[in-house]
């Protein structure tokens, strides 16, 4: 991105992607922020700045596939190929995991970039990672707009690199601060509160 834009969080809240208030996670954790990495993604001319700006970091990895899971990472993994001139695929779950389908497999000694939307535990890329591994794919890097893992190990084997590193603090309901100050629980999967 060119130095007049604004820091790559900002590009998050112009698109109303950062949200803040009082949000019940998948986990049951209460968090003040939210990252809606689609409506970023949801502006394609932003969606490309951002995954060429991530692509610079594998420049010289000769990429051949960029691999995402499915949903969040499909957008993100198809122009970060792009802007690698490489190939892209996702997997999607199958009967609770990840598969190849469609028609796309990953070829013996391919050199694949796993990307993501957004990483807050790993587990999704973990399993896609462990799915190329089986097919004889070889994951050169691991990838992400935003790292959500506050510093915790995503057992990758190996760095994420992000556009952005996000502090978000979680908590349990009983502990929750929010609740406490009776500020309404959304739960941003859904339309609407709790």
């Amino acid at each position: 991105m060119a130095s007049h834009d604004p820091p790559i969080l900002e590009v998050f809240r112009q698109a109303g992607a950062l949200l803040e208030g009082h949000f019940l996670l998948t986990s049951g954790l209460h968090s003040p922020k939210y990252l809606q990495c689609a409506l970023v993604m949801q502006d394609p001319e932003r969606g490309e700045k951002l995954c060429r700006l991530l692509a610079r970091a594998f420049a010289d990895d000769r990429i051949q596939c960029v691999v995402g899971p499915a949903i969040g990472g499909i957008v993100v993994a198809y122009e970060l190929a792009r802007a690698l001139k490489a190939r892209s695929v996702f997997a999607e779950r199958v009967d609770g995991k990840m598969a190849f389908r469609r028609g796309f497999a990953i070829e013996p000694g391919e050199r694949v970039l796993l990307a993501e939307d957004v990483v807050t535990t790993g587990g999704s890329l973990r399993e896609v990672q462990e799915l190329i591994t089986a097919s004889g794919g070889h994951v050169v890097a691991v990838c992400a707009l935003v790292d959500r893992t506050s510093g915790r190990d995503a057992g990758f084997g190996m760095p994420l690199t992000a556009l952005v590193k996000v502090e978000v603090p979680a908590f349990t309901p009983e502990e929750c601060p929010l609740c406490r100050e009776g500020v309404p629980l959304v739960s941003p999967g859904r339309t609407g509160k709790k």
